[in-house]
């Protein structure tokens, strides 16, 4: 008798232990698939992507000196990412601009962040802009592969909006055309906050 109250009592104390395991998992599920998710998400200035279905994608990049690389070379940072024709017009000019003071605005955490612009066509870029904007990352890439990754709204360019993507490489956050500063760097800032990684 004294035998079956001690396996009852190890069988309890194991699926209590189990049930304690177990909880976080069953409470993430709970909260992204019940949707609270999304609610919570609203709290975001940028529009939260999912990455399961945006897979960085092989865009056949190449530095500006002709190398091949790809956007996995700098997994391990937070990548700040635009795209567009190499002629860099106003709102091209203003995009840069915003991604240097949005990394800088990040203090002691900066360097956790990268800028990339991803540059669809073969037209030769501006020296003055680039020496201007210097320690951005310039790299030439499929306009095609990359239309086909970057998700935009109906009739939009990608070429308007910031991305965001993790240090694992997972494309997260698409922030709006001409954004407002202050809350994108409200955003980056509680990433990182939340982040162990980058």
């Amino acid at each position: 008798m004294e035998n079956v109250k001690q396996t009852r009592s190890g069988r309890w104390k194991m699926l209590a232990i189990l049930g304690i395991c177990a909880a976080p998992v069953i409470a993430s599920y709970i909260v992204y698939y019940g949707g609270f998710a999304e609610k919570m998400g609203r709290n975001n200035y940028g529009a939260i992507l999912d990455p399961r279905q945006l897979p960085m994608p092989e865009l056949s990049a190449r530095t500006l000196d002709g190398k091949p690389t790809s956007l996995e070379a700098y997994k391990g940072k937070w990548l700040m990412v635009k795209s567009g024709p190499g002629a860099c017009d106003e709102a091209c000019r203003r995009q840069l601009f915003a991604m240097r003071q949005l990394r800088l605005m990040q203090g002691k955490e900066m360097d956790r962040v990268e800028r990339v612009w991803l540059v669809t066509d073969d037209t030769p870029l501006d020296t003055i802009l680039l020496r201007e904007y210097d320690g951005m990352r310039v790299l030439r890439v499929n306009a095609a592969a990359l239309a086909r990754w970057l998700p935009v709204e109906g009739g939009e360019s990608a070429s308007g909006h910031l991305y965001l993507i993790d240090p694992l490489g997972n494309l997260m956050m698409r922030f709006p055309v001409d954004p407002d500063p202050a809350k994108v760097k409200k955003d980056i800032a509680k990433l990182l906050k939340a982040s162990a990684i980058g």
